[in-house]
């Protein structure tokens, strides 16, 4: 029988993590998908562990050599049979409900090309932490797509196999002359220069389901040079969003640097950089002060929180984080409710 949905998770160096992703993935209510796992050459154990989990829905794709997560999931696409692309990082998790949701949502809304859920947070370990990524979920426009990302996180959209080939193109560079969809120069970003395409140059729409069915794993990610690099990453993919979407940027383009900057100085408070956080914060209210009015209360805890991270011994800060996370997770939590969550899907 071909499958509903194809499932496409990239594998690379995730020995501690893969097998709980494709448990997520196989213990799933709805069963008619297959899952694709691209081994992009990992160098640890992870194709091994994939190895020894038995289930016919599963097919392994190896890459001779490695070519990051564009790369992988293209492969992926490429290879998918389904009428639906569901797509997630080998480090998270999904509820177990995602795909039946997802389904539904896309079966009754031919109009719809990209779904995608809200996102709960894991800590590295995996432990659930009630706190949420509260995305805009209707009416999303090309403008909103490049100042947020409303999609949060690469395991949160299922996507029509349809729509996908809409922005496929033939990639000049590729050996194999394949069509490609992500865009494989970009190492970062590559997920929100995607979805831009689909909104900006296509028919299709984009629209969130309220349930947090994405569990997304928070991984120590380290260091300075990485927000440097996110940040040459989505330069390079405002520069290609000139080409084909000119008065977009030219009407939204420093609005939406304004909002790279808060989101890298949050990354930055996540990584315990106070120094960097201050800088990129100060930074996003000098390339458009207007920020400060249009999302107020998020732009204010962001400063807020880059000046008490510099400020204050590191075990005096931990403990106003995690009160301020409590409070904000319990608010997030009632919101989701009232969008007509059941409290079974937050726990």
């Amino acid at each position: 029988m071909t499958p509903k949905v194809s499932v496409v998770m990239p594998v690379y160096n995730v020995q501690h993590f893969v097998k709980s992703a494709i448990e997520s993935v196989l213990s799933q209510s709805f069963t008619n998908f297959e899952l694709i796992l691209i081994n992009d050459c990992s160098t640890d154990q992870s194709l091994e562990i994939c190895q020894t989990i038995n289930d016919s829905r599963i097919r392994i794709v190896n890459h001779e050599q490695n070519k990051g997560l564009a790369a992988a999931r293209n492969t992926g696409i490429r290879n998918a049979a389904g009428n639906y692309i569901a797509f997630i990082d080998s480090d998270d998790m999904w509820h177990k409900d995602k795909l039946k949701l997802h389904v539904e949502h896309l079966d009754t809304s031919p109009e719809i090309g990209l779904s995608f859920s809200r996102s709960s947070f894991m800590d590295h370990e995996g432990n659930k932490i009630d706190y949420y990524q509260m995305p805009q979920l209707k009416g999303i426009t090309a403008a909103d797509l490049l100042c947020r990302n409303p999609v949060g996180n690469g395991s949160a959209p299922v996507i029509r196999n349809e729509t996908l080939h809409d922005i496929g193109f033939q990639a000049l560079n590729h050996p194999e002359h394949h069509s490609s969809y992500f865009d494989e120069n970009f190492r970062q970003s590559e997920d929100i220069e995607c979805w831009l395409r689909i909104v900006a140059t296509t028919h299709w729409k984009m629209e969130g389901i309220p349930a947090p069915l994405t569990y997304y794993r928070l991984n120590q990610q380290g260091l300075s040079s990485n927000i440097i690099k996110q940040l040459g990453s989505w330069e390079s993919m405002i520069t290609k969003a000139k080409l084909y979407a000119p008065e977009l940027l030219a009407e939204h383009e420093h609005n939406a640097r304004a909002y790279q900057f808060r989101y890298l100085a949050r990354q930055s408070i996540r990584n315990g950089k106070g120094e960097a956080a201050i800088s990129l914060i100060n930074r996003a209210i000098n390339e458009s002060p207007s920020i400060m009015f249009q999302e107020t209360t998020k732009t204010l805890v962001t400063l807020a929180a880059a000046y008490l991270l510099w400020l204050l011994p590191s075990p005096v800060y931990k403990v106003c984080e995690n009160i301020g996370q409590f409070f904000m997770g319990h608010v997030q939590k009632s919101r989701i409710s009232k969008d007509g969550v059941e409290s079974s899907m937050l726990s």
